[in-house]
């Protein structure tokens, strides 16, 4: 195929997923089948991802992205992906960015997510027949490939490093993102903050998991904004861990700020639990951008209007473009290296 009938493809296949988010009724078993699997999966969780990428796969969009990219090989390489679960089609930028460069992809699938990816990608293979000895599968250890896109925790990322050595790779370890608020936000910013606090329940590395708030700061505002995703309430896996994790702080006696389905917990650390929101007072800006300097490696995404500090507006973390690569490698550049 050449490179202008893939991006036909995928623009079909994100017209599709359009058609997905403004007709779920008509795909309410596939709906019903992901949900049954994995309760992190609900309906609305999985129209937001099939949403976004209906938006980008345009065919401009697509055009100008793989325009700044060499695409003229001679020969397809296979590339092994490893695809994280802890949203729904996570690993959907790694799969586009093999397949629309011209190689052939074996995808390893998550346990928590062995439908909805293969869903969206058989349908693919019917737009686009061409891209059905492209797309292969593995469900025991990988083999015969030549390159690697690996993304998963901490510790299976040191798994990765060690199994993966041969072979050209990138290896993806655990990340989140963090806001900082100056006491300055709009209710506006403030709304649009909670999106990208609670959406898929803070499960991804572009989920808020922290804010920086100046000494002094009041709650409240933060706390009113976030009442708009109250529904929460009624989300038995969230609401487990939010009883849980707030008996277990009572019984440390451990102070909170609580509204019924969120915890803030002042914290230095980055990565909260679910419905938990770490936060940290700072003194000043520029004491604080040294200190998230110094961790960038574990942040994908700083949120807030200090511009010296943040690069991604509020309500923005959960809607990637195209040339958002996951923990700023150009994956873009590593398959078409090969």
């Amino acid at each position: 195929m050449q490179l202008n009938q893939r991006i036909s493809a995928f623009v079909k296949l994100g017209q599709f997923m359009g058609k997905m988010t403004t007709h779920p009724d008509e795909f309410s078993a596939d709906f019903d089948r992901i949900y049954a699997h994995n309760k992190w999966f609900g309906k609305d969780q999985v129209l937001h991802a099939l949403s976004q990428w209906s938006v980008q796969l345009n065919h401009d969009d697509l055009t100008e992205w793989t325009a700044q990219y060499a695409m003229n090989m001679t020969h397809s390489k296979t590339i092994a992906l490893v695809l994280a679960g802890n949203l729904p089609l996570v690993g959907f930028h790694d799969i586009l960015t093999a397949l629309i460069s011209g190689h052939r992809i074996l995808c390893k699938t998550s346990s928590k997510d062995p439908i909805l990816t293969r869903l969206i990608l058989d349908m693919l293979a019917q737009i686009e027949p061409g891209f059905v000895p492209f797309i292969d599968w593995s469900d025991g250890p990988m083999a015969n490939f030549d390159a690697v896109i690996a993304t998963g925790s901490n510790n299976s990322a040191f798994y990765f490093e060690q199994y993966f050595k041969n072979y050209p790779n990138i290896i993806r370890k655990s990340r989140t993102s963090v806001a900082v608020l100056t006491g300055q936000e709009t209710p506006e910013d403030l709304n649009k903050l909670t999106r990208d606090v609670f959406t898929y329940f803070g499960l991804g590395c572009r989920s808020v998991s922290k804010i920086y708030v100046p000494e002094g700061y009041d709650f409240q505002p933060f706390f009113g904004a976030a009442y708009t995703h109250k529904d929460l309430v009624n989300h038995d896996k969230y609401m487990n861990n939010y009883d849980y994790n707030k008996a277990v702080y009572l019984m440390g006696q451990i102070p909170l700020l609580d509204n019924e389905f969120l915890l803030l917990k002042e914290d230095s650390q980055l990565s909260s639990p679910i419905a938990v929101l770490f936060y940290e007072y700072y003194d000043n800006l520029e004491n604080l951008s040294k200190k998230i300097s110094n961790i960038s490696d574990e942040i994908q995404c700083v949120v807030g209007q200090a511009s010296e500090i943040c690069s991604v507006d509020f309500g923005q973390t959960q809607c990637p473009g195209l040339w958002d690569y996951a923990d700023g490698i150009n994956s873009m550049n590593f398959v078409n290296s090969l």
